[in-house]
C-alpha cells in the first residue's frame, strides 16, 4: 500500500512540476507579476536587454501585447546576464518607453542563467534543458501551463513560430 501511495504522490508531483505555476516576478512598476493570474492563457516570456542588437524586437513584442491584449501575457524580463542592460530599472523603463513606446509588462532586472537564475528560468532549464544563450530568447507557455516552445534570439516574435502559435492557442 505504501508503494502505491508513493507512486501516486510521485505522479502528482511530476504533473505539478510540468505546469508553470507559482512563478512570480517583481514588476518594474512595483508589485508583482504572477503567472498564476494568466492561467488558461498563453504566456510569452522574453529575456531582454536595452542595448542588445536584437532590441528592435521590442517593437514586435509591443505589437503582440497590443494585438492580444488580456488574452495573452507578453512579458519582458530585462536581464544583464550578457552585459547589455542599463544600470537600473528606472533607466530601463525610461529607455524602453522613450525608444520603443513600451507599455507591455516588464520585470525588474532579473538573472536568467546560472545558479542564481530566477525560479521560472531554472524550471524551464530543468524541464527542457533550454537556457537563454543570449538576450531575446523566448519561452512560450501554453494555456495548460506547460512549455509550448523555446526560441532563440533570431526567431521573430511576430512570426508564425510564436505569434502564429499564440493565435492558434486562442482559437
Amino acid at each position: 500500500m505504501a508503494r502505491y501511495l508513493t507512486a501516486i504522490g510521485l505522479a502528482l508531483l511530476a504533473t505539478q512540476a510540468l505546469a508553470a505555476e507559482g512563478f512570480r516576478f517583481s514588476s518594474i512598476d512595483g508589485g508583482e507579476i504572477d503567472l498564476d493570474d494568466w492561467r488558461g492563457k498563453p504566456v510569452l516570456v522574453v529575456n531582454t536587454a536595452s542595448l542588445c542588437g536584437y532590441a528592435g524586437q521590442f517593437d514586435a513584442l509591443q505589437g503582440l501585447h497590443e494585438r492580444f491584449g488580456d488574452r495573452a501575457l507578453i512579458l519582458a524580463v530585462p536581464s544583464n546576464d550578457f552585459d547589455q542592460e542599463l544600470s537600473d530599472e528606472a533607466a530601463v523603463k525610461e529607455y524602453c518607453a522613450m525608444t520603443f513606446d513600451i507599455t507591455l509588462p516588464m520585470t525588474e532586472i532579473t538573472v536568467v542563467t546560472g545558479s542564481a537564475a530566477h525560479p521560472f528560468y531554472a524550471w524551464v532549464r530543468d524541464q527542457t534543458g533550454f537556457v537563454p544563450g543570449w538576450n531575446f530568447n523566448k519561452v512560450l507557455i501554453g494555456p495548460d501551463g506547460n512549455i509550448a516552445g523555446t526560441f532563440g534570439a533570431p526567431v521573430k516574435p511576430e512570426g508564425p513560430q510564436i505569434a502564429g502559435r499564440i493565435e492558434a492557442m486562442l482559437d
